[in-house]
């Protein structure tokens, strides 16, 4: 069943401010396997002109796609997880996450389009630190598989 399009443009509360930690970046780094300075040493990030260490370009996935969680649970979407992959990501940066950072997340979603009894899900989420400033915004698209025709 195609997905209502009445959905694109609603948007769902900021999430509770996840608090950014140096040892989180840096755990991170270390399982993507990027051994950049910038993301465990202070001072090299220093260097390059930051505060403190900054994180992955990869680093808020888990932040918003946990966020995106109110899109995908919710109910009067109608969203069948269970047949749902995840089709594309993508991050535009104002500024580095940096250790320190308490960021929130406000997901709307953006497209939600039926190609070939498939559903499919374009999901933004905007990422501000505890000013109110635009840090980055992930967009993911998920695709609703079409029900197997027997």
């Amino acid at each position: 069943m195609a997905l209502d399009q009445s959905f694109v443009g609603r948007a769902y509360p900021p999430t509770a401010p996840y608090e950014v930690g140096r040892e989180k970046i840096r755990e991170f780094a270390e399982a993507v396997g990027d051994p950049h300075p910038a993301y465990t040493d202070p001072e090299a990030a220093r260097a390059l002109g930051h505060p403190d260490v900054i994180a992955p370009p990869t680093f808020v996935f888990s932040l918003t796609y946990r966020a995106a969680g109110q899109v995908i649970d919710d109910p009067q979407l109608g969203l069948d997880y269970s047949r749902v992959v995840h089709r594309d990501q993508r991050f535009v940066y104002s500024r580095p996450v940096r250790a320190g950072d308490r960021l929130a997340v406000t997901t709307t979603i953006d497209e939600v389009k039926t190609l070939a009894g498939n559903d499919i899900l374009d999901i933004r989420g905007d990422v501000h630190d505890a000013a109110g400033e635009h840090v980055v915004t992930a967009h993911t698209v998920i695709v609703s598989r079409a029900p197997e025709e027997n």
